[in-house]
């Protein structure tokens, strides 16, 4: 009983906070380095924004929540386009605008209180958005997993061989997720990288010489943002579904630590600390940050409640990020080995958006839900492009603005949703868990 009111109040060892820490960044660390990995960004570039941005969100909410901030998988659709229209450089000025966007987001909040968030984003609208963000990716996770570039212009290693890596990669993430017990629970992505890194070597798809010509300690390779009102335009509005998934995991690490964080520290004040740990991560060259379930998850499991333990895991990260050869090592990943895991993970969050859905109880015999979402699917599948030259919008980007504009305008709007029906769908999902 002693350990846990030290928990509680914060005064346990020192010690025991920071190998605390280090376990909650071994728990994010898979999903991380992803994404960077997948949009041609330095994973250790990635180490450092991570913890910068947790750093700046632990101050922004007092520390008064223990979550990690890490790299989003919501915008990797809309950077891969941004990155092959624009440049790096002006992809990551569009990165710090939809930050920009989060702080907007959380001024409202505040001004207006919590159902703000909700009447403008419904589930209606933020549904269908999510799912188009992994359904739209799915060619890529499936063209990696065949051996080809993300496009499927190019064949990077022989489609037998790809085939068995990737699928040990996914069989892997599919037993993990699915049988895993305590904290092994929470690597399944860390645990199909390292068995399908493995079967890789066994085809020769892994080359460690880059790896060897390495610094073993150097500078991450920042990048700097420019700004291009066409890339901002066609970014910003992918803020929108994660932040109302901000909603979400916030209520959730409530729930787990049995504190309403939604008012103190302050919902607006959780959005504002998200939003200026993405925009930070921007100035860099790092991804964009969102809170991560998977660190929830391990609180959960293990207790460990105080929120200094996030800023050791945001040092340990920052201190990674300036080890070279980890950094090499980390783009030595084949192509197959990231596409069997995305396979699972792209599904996921197209079942999240459909999840969004049921759990709000959205009822698709209403014509006027039905015109948002189907016209949302399609536009975002589809490849609907508006506009041409200088201005155009397409992808998630045009999938929300659409979705926005649908449900504003269309006629029979319900009450707004309600925060306690969230927290309850956030129950249901905590003690699924246990």
């Amino acid at each position: 009983m002693s350990d846990m009111n030290e928990v509680l109040d914060g005064t346990e060892p020192v010690w025991r906070t920071v190998l605390a820490g280090s376990q909650m960044l071994f728990v994010a660390f898979g999903a991380l380095v992803l994404m960077p990995l997948l949009t041609g960004m330095d994973p250790s570039v990635a180490l450092f924004t991570a913890g910068l941005g947790t750093l700046l969100f632990q101050f922004v909410t007092r520390r008064q929540v223990p979550v990690f901030l890490a790299s989003s998988f919501a915008f990797i659709a809309p950077i891969i386009y941004s990155t092959k229209t624009w440049g790096m450089p002006a992809t990551l000025g569009a990165l710090f605008c939809a930050g920009l966007v989060y702080m907007l987001l959380a001024l409202g909040v505040k001004l207006r209180g919590v159902g703000f968030l909700h009447r403008l984003l419904p589930p209606v609208v933020v549904g269908p958005v999510i799912m188009v963000i992994g359904l739209g990716l799915a060619p890529v996770a499936v063209n990696m997993a065949m051996g080809k570039a993300g496009d499927g212009s190019v064949e990077l290693f022989p489609y037998l061989d790809s085939m068995v890596v990737s699928m040990s990669a996914l069989l892997t993430t599919l037993l993990v997720a699915t049988y895993g017990k305590g904290i092994f629970r929470l690597l399944p992505i860390m645990a199909g990288v390292v068995v399908g890194y493995i079967v890789a070597n066994f085809y020769g798809m892994v080359n460690y010489q880059i790896v060897a010509d390495a610094a073993f300690i150097a500078v991450p390779s920042f990048v700097f943002p420019e700004l291009n009102w066409q890339a901002i335009l066609f970014m910003v509005p992918v803020a929108i579904a994660p932040a109302v998934e901000h909603v979400g995991d916030v209520l959730a690490i409530g729930h787990v630590t049995g504190k309403d964080y939604i008012k103190k520290p302050g919902l607006h004040r959780t959005l504002f600390g998200d939003g200026l740990a993405t925009s930070a991560a921007a100035l860099f060259g790092g991804p964009p940050n969102t809170t991560y379930s998977e660190v929830t998850g391990a609180v959960m499991l293990t207790r460990s409640f105080n929120p200094m333990i996030m800023v050791w895991a945001a040092v340990f990260a920052i201190l990674l990020a300036f080890v070279a050869k980890f950094g090499i090592l980390l783009q030595t990943i084949p192509a197959p080995v990231m596409g069997g895991i995305l396979i699972l993970l792209f599904g996921s969050i197209a079942a999240v958006g459909l999840n969004t859905l049921i759990k709000a109880k959205v009822d698709l015999a209403e014509q006027r839900n039905l015109v948002i979402v189907a016209t949302t699917l399609v536009f975002g599948i589809g490849g609907m492009m508006i506009g041409n030259g200088e201005f155009k919008m397409q992808g998630v980007s045009l999938c929300g603005v659409v979705a926005i504009l649908l449900n504003l305008l269309l006629p029979g709007a319900k009450p707004a949703y309600d925060l306690h029906e969230e927290q309850a769908v956030v129950d249901d999902l905590v003690d699924h868990a246990k």
